[in-house]
Formats: structure tokens, C-alpha cells, sequence
């Protein structure tokens, strides 16, 4: 035998195959970023899985818009890579996968059987409705509203703008449009008619309630996991999410900015 030939791994079928068991920790690693978990949380249950489904060993590559794996067991190992989607937050969706990583650490599935799993809570795990969303969200920028002193006759003009602002930016996600542009869209409607209900309701805080209509925006799931990348150290990937968090905020910033100077020629 050459040293080339030495080098090519041996599949005689005395090993599980590395290509799905790889295949399966990307599926897995993929769904926890796109629902919003922080990088030492996808290490530990991508391990989990591939470990759980025969791996010896687990290297993973976290980057911002794609993950790359090295499982080995015995002498042969195999190195792959999966492009990440959107990163959004579905805490439902990163605790289901919690508790399969557990299951598989424990050998309860198969790779087939973990692959499908996988696929049932993509397309099966709860959500909340739109609406639910919306009024969640609403209520909420109101008692933020409160808080930052935004009078009575203002917090409700406040509620519905915010709602109103879930909804858009619920139904432009899903259209799949880019998040910035998303960001200063809604900005500017929720701002705009935050700050139209609060004037024509006679409030006295009609600034600070175009502020409090906003607060959807602020990307906070994200800028903790910045934090707690860079600190617990994934630089690259922390520093990545943390701009993408400042570049959201002056997107967020121009079109809150935009709802003011057409608030403030609207006679």
C-alpha cells in the first residue's frame, strides 16, 4: 500500500458510517443557532450527538453563517460544513433540542431515527399565533413605556403600535426580507404611529412613546449572546453577532428617526 492509499479512511462497515452521523450534528447545530442559542450551548449538544451516535471524536467551527464539523472514530474521521439561516429566537424550539441531545447521549436513537426527530420539531414544535405575538408584544412596549414615564393618554397609542409593528415584522420575515430593511420599515410605521396616537390622544410625551413603540426592535437575545461568545471565548463569532447588533440599532435608529421629521411637518 502507497501513502496515498494510506490516507483514504477505511470503510469496511466495521464502523458507523461518518457521513450521517456528521450530517445529523450539523442538522442539529444549524436549528440551535438559527433559534438563538450562544456558542457554548451548540458545542455541547452538537457533541452530544455526535458522540450519542458513535463518534470517538467532535471538533466544531461555530462561524456566524455556517458551522463545520470533524467527527473520528478509530483512525478514520471526515470534516463537513452546513450554511446557517436567519438567526432568530425560538426558546421552545432550543429546549426541545436540548432534551433530544440528552436522549441520543444516551443512545435511545439511531442516526436515521435522530434525523427524524430532528425534522418532526422543525416542522412540529408549537408556536405561539401571530396574534398572540402581537398582543404579547404590545403589552409589553406599553409597560416599558410606563416605565420610561410616558403619560396614560400615550401608552395606549403606544399598545397599538406595537402590535401593529409585530405583525408587519412578523409578515415581512416571512416574505423573507432583509432584516435591516425590515427593521427600519417597522421602525418607521410603529414610531410614526405611536407618535400620531399619542398627539392626536393629547399626550404630553409624544417622543418618549415613538421611543417605547420601538422596543420590539431591540435585538436582545443576540447582543447577551455576543457578550457571552466573546467571554467565554468564541471571539469571532461574538464580535460577528455584536456588529450585527449595532448595525440592527442604527437601522432601527434611522427609522425612528424618519417617523419624527414626517411627525413633525404633519399639521
Amino acid at each position: 500500500m502507497d501513502a496515498i492509499e494510506s490516507l483514504i479512511p477505511d470503510d469496511s462497515g466495521a464502523t458507523p458510517s461518518l457521513e450521517p452521523i456528521a450530517m445529523v450534528a450539523l442538522d442539529a447545530g444549524r436549528m440551535l443557532m438559527e433559534a438563538g442559542a450562544s456558542a457554548n450551548g451548540i458545542d455541547e449538544i452538537v457533541a452530544k450527538f455526535a458522540r450519542g451516535l458513535g463518534a470517538e471524536r467532535v471538533d466544531l467551527r461555530i462561524g456566524y453563517a455556517s458551522l463545520a464539523i470533524t467527527i473520528g472514530i478509530g483512525p478514520n474521521g471526515i470534516t463537513r460544513m452546513r450554511e446557517v439561516g436567519h438567526l432568530g429566537v425560538n426558546q421552545r424550539l432550543d429546549q426541545e433540542l436540548w432534551h433530544l441531545a440528552e436522549r441520543v447521549s444516551r443512545k435511545e436513537f439511531s442516526t436515521e431515527q435522530t434525523r427524524a426527530e430532528l425534522a418532526r420539531l422543525a416542522t412540529k414544535t408549537p408556536r405561539h399565533s401571530a396574534w398572540v405575538m402581537a398582543v404579547a408584544v404590545g403589552l409589553a412596549c406599553a409597560a416599558f413605556g410606563r416605565l420610561l414615564k410616558v403619560d396614560w393618554p400615550g401608552t395606549g397609542p403606544v399598545f397599538i403600535a406595537a402590535c401593529l409593528g409585530q405583525l408587519v415584522r412578523r409578515e415581512m420575515l416571512t416574505r423573507h426580507v432583509n432584516v435591516f430593511i425590515c427593521a427600519t420599515m417597522v421602525s418607521f410605521l410603529s414610531s410614526l404611529l405611536g407618535g400620531l396616537g399619542a398627539r392626536w390622544m393629547g399626550s404630553t410625551t409624544v417622543t418618549t412613546a415613538m421611543i417605547a413603540s420601538i422596543l420590539l426592535l431591540v435585538p436582545g437575545v443576540p447582543s447577551v449572546n455576543a457578550q457571552s461568545d466573546i467571554l467565554e471565548g468564541h471571539p469571532t463569532l461574538g464580535s460577528a453577532r455584536a456588529v450585527t447588533v449595532v448595525v440592527i440599532l442604527i437601522f432601527v435608529a434611522a427609522g425612528l428617526w424618519l417617523g419624527q421629521v414626517l411627525l413633525a411637518n404633519w399639521h
